[in-house]
């Protein structure tokens, strides 16, 4: 099955470049040049993922990304201008699953785009396809639903990915640079806050009392484990 990009960047010649290398590698491609008319373009085309280049005329890449958020967890690679931390925290928080920082290759925002629908749209194995569950807690893989205290929990992919992956293995210790390699597949630019926004965010939607969990404790010096032994539903 084709999938489908949508690509959007004020500058023509990263378009044009980038949009050419994709379609020789067999995705189907459509364009936009600010973040408006990405929104357009998205609506009618319902594109399998985004590249989103942040700094654009009329709407800019966050407020385009915030839109699509609202009503869908289609996911989001953003193009960043290098060095900007700030950028990336802040992308974190709205729900980005990858940036690309420029300059680039298109071989580069290829090789992401793989990963990402890779993650995103994989079939999930034999082991995966259950449900995890504990008083209060579940998870389901298959559907990518989290039902806590009784209602459904929205969450990005990526969030819905960190508690999963801790979830599975109750008690196991996680490194920071563990779960990034884990989620990311590559290092990320050995940004630990990458981890730390995705913690915060997931205790605020399932924690009673995000600064006493219950669920996704820290291990100070080390990195996170999920304390559920205590709360399984036979």
């Amino acid at each position: 099955m084709v999938k489908k990009v949508l690509l959007v960047d004020d500058e023509e010649n990263i378009v044009d470049v980038c949009s050419r290398y994709l379609v020789r590698e067999g995705f189907e491609v459509s364009t936009a040049f600010n973040g408006r008319e990405a929104l357009e373009k998205y609506r009618s085309f319902h594109p399998d993922i985004v590249v989103l280049d942040i700094m654009m005329p009329e709407m800019d890449g966050w407020q385009a990304a915030e839109k699509i958020r609202e009503d869908h967890d289609t996911p989001i690679i953003m193009l960043t201008a290098l060095g900007q931390e700030k950028d990336r925290i802040y992308g974190l928080t709205i729900g980005a699953d990858d940036y690309v920082t420029k300059p680039f290759s298109p071989r580069e925002l290829l090789l992401r785009v793989k990963n990402v629908l890779r993650r995103t749209y994989s079939a999930p194995t034999e082991e995966q396809q259950n449900v995890l569950r504990w008083k209060g807690l579940h998870i389901d893989r298959n559907k990518r639903k989290v039902i806590s205290r009784g209602y459904e929990v929205e969450m990005t992919v990526k969030e819905f990915e960190l508690l999963s992956l801790l979830a599975q293995h109750p008690a196991q210790v996680f490194s920071k640079s563990q779960l990034i390699e884990t989620l990311w597949g590559y290092e990320y630019l050995g940004d630990a806050n990458t981890i730390n926004v995705h913690i915060r965010r997931l205790r605020e939607k399932i924690e009673d009392d995000p600064s006493e969990p219950k669920w996704i404790k820290t291990v100070w010096g080390i990195g996170y484990k999920f304390e559920g032994e205590h709360h399984h539903e036979d």
